[in-house]
């Protein structure tokens, strides 16, 4: 089961990112923790470098402590 951040995280990639729902499922096909899809994306060429850090830096005004 997805958590809340993690359905966030998805939703975040689909409609700012662009990443497709296939590519995203291929992606946590091959996870074990989660929170690395971001990561995973990456390494698969789905998501560009800048991208990732976009992805970071939306995680980080969204879920950093304050």
């Amino acid at each position: 089961m997805l958590s809340k951040t993690q359905i966030n995280l998805i939703r975040f990639l689909q409609e700012e990112m662009g990443v497709s729902s296939e590519c995203i499922t291929k992606a946590q096909n091959q996870l074990e923790d989660k929170t690395l899809l971001p990561m995973i994306l990456w390494q698969e060429g789905i998501l560009s470098l800048e991208q990732l850090e976009q992805v970071f830096n939306w995680l980080e005004k969204r879920y950093s402590v304050k």
